[in-house]
């Protein structure tokens, strides 16, 4: 007799690490931000700090949903995009919806239908966003002056770092619980953060914010506007590139399709494009 299973929603708990993994591991550039997060604190949301939604099929992990302040999709299933709109309510804690290029524009539009309200005003909208890998050595000659930041150097990297985010997103990342200090000290902490530093200024830097197994991603790569246009950033990000490749062979990074001055500055570095982000900040 033919027995009907009915798509669900399901909360994961690390017993389901294996199938989230399958649907991770095909595409790691692409999804390195739930891989880390994962990997590091499990799928137990008390851990993690919120719940990761699954969406099954037949008992097949189709597509999953990081619902923390950023939330991830992975996969691109019209029904479970549904489900996964239904279980969210309105925008109360959302700084960002972060997926697949050609699904997070559609998620965002059912959104705004089924919840109206703060889904339909975001801060700003950045469709395409290139992911691109390096998997050898640059191939521009470093500047060996960029180096791993110590804590004696805190302070001027964390100046470069606020000046950086709040370039690169719109506002001030400060704010009264010191959280952002906190965050940079961390990356510090952890060797996972990369500077040039010159009488007291830092003027170039670059962090790894999230790690799987043989990848890292690069982010928040800056140089001070003073300087730019003078050809230092391909040497200065070719050294972060050397220095984060002796604990991750397998660099990643994305930037906005629109910055076209740090996607030339990526290729000449051998860095190829392997898909695409879109990301909606709130």
């Amino acid at each position: 007799m033919f027995s009907f299973v009915r798509p669900r929603l399901v909360t994961l708990g690390q017993a389901d690490w294996p199938r989230l993994r399958d649907l991770i591991d095909p595409e790691v550039p692409l999804n390195i931000f739930l891989a880390s997060r994962v990997a590091q604190f499990g799928l137990d949301p008390a851990r993690l700090g919120c719940a990761v939604l699954g969406f099954e099929r037949r008992g097949r992990l189709v597509a999953a949903l990081h619902c923390g302040a950023n939330l991830f999709l992975l996969g691109d299933d019209e029904e479970a995009m549904d489900a996964f709109v239904d279980q969210l309510g309105p925008r109360i804690h959302t700084q960002s919806v972060v997926g697949p290029a050609g699904v997070i524009p559609e998620f965002h539009r059912r959104l705004v239908r089924r919840w109206g309200g703060s889904w339909g005003s975001p801060r700003s909208v950045r469709e395409h966003q290139p992911i691109m890998v390096l998997d050898g050595n640059p191939l521009v000659a470093p500047d060996m002056r960029v180096h791993p930041i110590t804590l004696e150097e805190a302070d001027p990297y964390f100046q470069a770092a606020v000046s950086m985010y709040t370039e690169e997103v719109g506002g001030s990342p400060l704010d009264a619980t010191n959280s952002y200090r906190f965050y940079i000290h961390s990356l510090i902490r952890s060797h996972r953060a990369f500077g040039a530093v010159t009488d007291g200024h830092a003027w170039f830097k670059a962090d790894i914010g999230s790690t799987y197994g043989r990848y890292c991603q690069v982010q928040g790569v800056w140089l001070a506007p003073a300087l730019r246009g003078r050809g230092l950033a391909e040497p200065a990000m070719a050294q972060a590139v050397v220095l984060a490749r002796r604990s991750w062979p397998v660099v990643t990074l994305y930037v906005n399709d629109y910055n076209v001055r740090a996607v030339r500055v990526y290729l000449r570095l051998g860095f190829t494009i392997v898909g695409e982000l879109a990301t909606i900040l709130f």
